[in-house]
Parts: structure tokens; sequence; C-alpha cells
């Protein structure tokens, strides 16, 4: 007997048919002699609903109160699937996150858990019954109920199966897998059968929506093998796990971009020690995340130009931030850009194979793709390019590393 975390999101959820259709694949895996556990989502729609009653009330609501709120959504989800199970014959009972318990921290619509008292689930397998836990949410230590922030629900489901040393935890969304790169742009993407936590963390970061990159930090520490599946179709899966299973293991894995980027260059600051310092430190105590950096020094040794990327939605509030800081700081003038994209060759096989960066720069050279700016890890390599270049990048690494399908 295995035992499996299941966990649906909002789409596999969204109606009461949908929510019929998860009761039948427990139900099924639970035909297979497994012991199951199920964590759920809201219904589609429903928190960002539960969100506008917040701020239509309340702008500047009490975030305890916000997440009383927006946690009601799992709790119907939990109490509807349970009520479906238990119409098709399967024992089954709903769980909050404060009955389970989940304990987190206290910071309210952004928790983290801290830790799982698994006893009441533990009790509830031992009885037969199918566990349909609500996810997102948990308990505090003064006893408030917490969430955990959006997408959340797959972080729950993968400590839920660490707690529960389940053997696998399973998560269903509205893709069948995890692909090369996005199939909407790279018709010839193919679907990983297994990948490593590392190159999945990195994918997620870099704008792969398939996990949320919490809950993929999660399953690495804790070795939770997950497996991602399509709710609407059976058919097999990508399992993420320790690179230690991959026997054959690819140098570049997948090609992910997102175009949450914005550039920022700081034009002829004076090149002194503490410079780079004097810059970022007014943006971070700003809240504001800074991502690639790359430095040009003038010929003349007195200045520099500083290049810097930030979340797009940063930018403005990037820029206000330096320009109140520019009689300090001393530099000539910025030049903000929001028209670029970060594209991103992900592979574990990196590290023993030498040339991948030099295939990289020269498939972008051969289509006339400028880089802006570079940045590389131990398994990847980004660059920022202009945006309109996005597509024609993607497929071209894409073909590059031979990740086609035939």
């Amino acid at each position: 007997m295995a035992r499996i975390v299941q966990k649906f999101g909002g789409t596999s959820v969204a109606d009461v048919e949908r929510i019929k259709n998860v009761a039948r694949r427990v139900q099924a895996e639970v035909a297979r002699g497994n012991q199951v556990s199920v964590v759920v989502s809201a219904m589609s729609g429903v928190t960002n609903q539960l969100v506008k009653y917040c701020n239509d009330i309340a702008p500047l609501h009490d975030p305890r109160e916000y997440d009383a709120v927006v946690a009601s959504g799992e709790q119907v989800t939990s109490g509807l699937l349970a009520l479906a199970l238990q119409e098709i014959g399967l024992p089954a009972r709903s769980f909050q996150g404060w009955q389970v318990a989940v304990h987190t921290d206290g910071a309210h619509a952004k928790a983290r858990i801290l830790g799982i008292d698994a006893q009441k689930l533990e009790e509830s397998l031992g009885r037969g019954e199918v566990a349909v836990i609500a996810g997102f949410q948990g308990v505090s230590d003064s006893g408030r109920i917490t969430t955990l922030g959006r997408g959340g629900s797959d972080t729950s489901a993968v400590a839920l199966a660490a707690a529960l040393k389940a053997d696998r935890c399973d998560i269903y969304t509205d893709v069948d897998g995890v692909y090369t790169c996005d199939p909407r742009i790279v018709r010839k993407a193919r679907k990983l059968d297994k990948i490593t936590y590392e190159e999945m963390l990195e994918m997620a970061s870099l704008g792969a929506k398939v996990l949320q990159t919490r809950s993929v930090e999660m399953a690495m520490n804790h070795r939770v093998r997950v497996q991602v599946l399509s709710s609407f179709e059976d058919v097999p899966g990508t399992l993420v796990v320790d690179e230690d299973e991959i026997v054959e293991k690819e140098v570049v894995s997948g090609i992910a971009y997102s175009r949450d980027e914005a550039k920022i260059t700081v034009v002829r600051v004076p090149d002194r020690p503490g410079v780079a310092a004097s810059i970022f430190g007014p943006l971070t105590d700003a809240n504001i995340n800074v991502d690639m950096i790359v430095q040009n020094i003038s010929e003349d040794g007195q200045a520099t130009d500083l290049t810097f990327t930030v979340g797009k939605a940063d930018l403005e509030r990037a820029v206000k931030v330096l320009s109140q800081h520019k009689e300090t700081l001393g530099y000539s003038h910025l030049i903000p850009d929001e028209n670029v994209v970060k594209i991103s060759v992900i592979g574990v096989g990196m590290r023993s194979h030498a040339g991948v960066a030099q295939r990289m720069f020269k498939a972008l050279a051969e289509n006339g793709i400028n880089i802006q700016v570079i940045s590389t890890s131990e398994i990847k390599i980004s660059v920022l390019v202009a945006e309109q270049y996005t597509e024609l990048a993607v497929r071209a690494l894409h073909t590059a590393y031979g990740l086609d399908k035939a």
C-alpha cells in the first residue's frame, strides 16, 4: 500500500461536475489499494471575488480578517469534495488548515509553514477515510487563520506529503506535465518524463507556471517526489525527483522565459568603492528586488554605467527611488526600459559539459538577436534581449540544444 497526497487546483474544481470528476480520480487511486489524502484549492475565480469583497469594504483592511475571508474558498471546496466522495461510496471527511493543524508564522496573506501536526490525518487514514484538506491555509500561534499567499495550495500539498511521509505528491492541473518549453510558443516542445528539483525550481522562478516556486523548494528540502498531471486527461505526467533518480541527464532540459522584467541603466556613476552599495541600498530599503547586473567602466576610469533588472511592476517605483537619491549618487541620468525579456537555458548536465554558453550565444547571433545582459548559475544561463525577439529566441535555442521532438 502506497501513501499518496493528491492536489487539485482551482480549474480542476471549478464547478460541481469537475468536483465529481475529481472524486472519481480519487476513487481510482483508492481502488489501486493506496491511502489517499487530497488537498484542494478554491473553485476557479472564488478567491479573486473574496479578495475583491475585502478591498471594496476596506482598502486598508485588517490582514487577519482578510485571511479569515479568503480562506473560506478552500473550506467550501473541501466540504463539497468530501460530500462527492461519500456519494460514490468512499468514507471521507474534510479538514481545515487549523484542524490538521498546519502551524504557520503570523505573516498574514503570505504566511510560511513552520510545522504540521499530522496526528488527526493519520487517525483518519487509519479508519480508511479519504482526508480532504483545505489548501492555502494554516493557523498562527495566536490561533488566527493564516493564508500562504497565491499558489499556496501547492505548498500545502507538498508540506502535508512530507509530514505524512507520503510516497508521492500528485499535483493535478490544467497541463499534463512539464515541457522543455512553453508549447504555445514552441510546437516541437517535448513533455519530460522526469526533471530534477533544481531544474524545476529554476524553471518555476523563471516564468514556468506549472508549479509554485515555494512548493518546489519544500519538495527539494524534504525530498518529496512530486508528479505533475492533467486533471482532464489520463496520460502520464512528469516526475520531479532527486538528481540521483535520473540516469540519463540532458545537458539542457528546458528553455524558460520571463516577460516580467524591466531594465534600468544608471549612466555615468562616479567610479569609486561602495558605488554599487549606494545604488542598491535604497532599492533594498524600498523592498525592490534586483536580479541581473552588469557594470561598464568608462575609458577614463572616472565613471561607470550600471545596468540591472527589476520586476516590471517595480520599474516606476525603482526609478522614483533612484531619482530621489540622484544628488547623493552623482549619476548623469537614468534609462529605463520595460521592453525586454529574460530567456534562460536550464539543465543539470551543464555541470559536466563545456560549450553550453557558446552554443547559446551563437544561436542568438545567427538570428540577429543582441544580448543586453548575461547572468549564470551552476545549472542556468540567462540573457536579457529585446522583447520583440522573444519567440524567435526561444525557438532558436530550443532547436540549438536538440530539444525539438521528432
